[in-house]
């Protein structure tokens, strides 16, 4: 059963923006995702998954990579079991599978393992 549903990928021109979006939509998390914090990670071609970005569980907390910082803005809304990743001014080295993930506590660290993930989505960006 698939657990967390990434969409909004694409290609874009550098300096352009997408909105990607993680939907829930298994009974996985029915009554319970706000109690998960959020995260997404990315990965590009050749290299590690690297984190990018999580959120608590009602939105009150946030942290970010260094490199996505004052860019992308992290976002959530628990009636509709969504989470999002809003992403400004892109950049080439932006070019990545976007992944989302749940785990059951809040945690900025960047190695900090996750319950569940989604298939990824891809994010293309041209120079």
């Amino acid at each position: 059963q698939v657990q967390l549903v990434e969409s909004g990928g694409g290609l874009v021109q550098a300096g352009g923006s997408l909105r990607l979006s993680c939907r829930a939509p298994g009974r996985t998390f029915s009554s319970t995702f706000s109690s998960y914090a959020m995260g997404w990670f990315r990965q590009a071609p050749g290299k590690e998954r690297e984190f990018v970005a999580t959120i608590s569980y009602v939105g009150r907390s946030t942290y970010y990579t260094d490199s996505v910082k004052g860019r992308f803005t992290i976002s959530r809304d628990n009636i509709k079991k969504t989470a999002y990743l809003q992403m400004n001014s892109l950049k080439p080295e932006d070019t990545a599978v976007y992944y989302c993930a749940a785990r059951g506590t809040y945690d900025t660290s960047p190695n900090a393992e996750y319950d569940y993930w989604g298939q990824g989505t891809q994010v293309t960006v041209s120079s």
